[in-house]
């Protein structure tokens, strides 16, 4: 496999990713508008603001140390049901990262445990029309594109959650807020989903 991510490249990612929330902010408030409260976009951004701010200020030793920050300013910054699931991905994430560089095999032992962390918290499955309907098929991708790489595989990854997030808006959603609209929900786009693929393919431009 070769390859590696360090700290610096996890810290990038991140400051990235704010970056990216920020400008699809709108996006995300027009399609949690239509199934939600209105308010993903502007809670992400509110919370990865909060990351980049921490960021800004903290001293980290390792990949976890870092992500260990990301989570807990998540869970303590962002409102709704954005927070606690991302909060959590990321303290799981980081939790198996450990102190060095880390290739794609520790890489994506972490992405399953960050997603393990979603199903625990959130107590969906895909097919529920939620976020996990991008996440379940991207960490699938990723261990199967795994030996070629960390690039490979998180390409492979965002790709794959774009098809679970676009395979998802027909679906009646079965949690979360949207739960609530029954049928009416079918057709239209999961921000959560929307948001994670935003994060995978963050991931791969600057990780890979």
């Amino acid at each position: 496999m070769g390859d590696t991510v360090d700290l610096d490249q996890f810290s990038d990612w991140m400051r990235r990713y704010a970056g990216v929330i920020h400008d699809n902010a709108p996006l995300l408030t027009e399609l949690d508008s239509a199934i939600g409260d209105a308010d993903h976009g502007s809670n992400m951004d509110r919370g990865m603001t909060a990351v980049v701010d921490a960021l800004d200020v903290g001293e980290f030793t390792s990949p976890a140390d870092l992500f260990k920050k990301v989570g807990m300013t998540l869970v303590s910054s962002v409102g709704g049901a954005s927070g606690p699931l991302y909060g959590t991905f990321f303290l799981r994430f980081g939790g198996k990262l450990g102190a060095g560089p880390v290739d794609a095999e520790g890489l994506g032992v972490a992405l399953h445990a960050g997603v393990d962390g979603i199903v625990q918290r959130g107590k969906a499955a895909v097919g529920d029309k939620t976020m996990l309907d991008a996440w379940v098929p991207a960490v699938e991708a990723y261990d199967a594109a795994a030996s070629s790489g960390v690039g490979a595989a998180l390409t492979a990854a965002a790709e794959a959650a774009a098809q679970g997030r676009d395979s998802a808006t027909p679906l009646v959603a079965h949690r979360g807020r949207a739960s609530y609209l029954g049928e009416r929900s079918a057709g239209h786009q999961d921000p959560g989903a929307t948001s994670t693929v935003l994060l995978l393919e963050t991931a791969a431009e600057t990780l890979g």
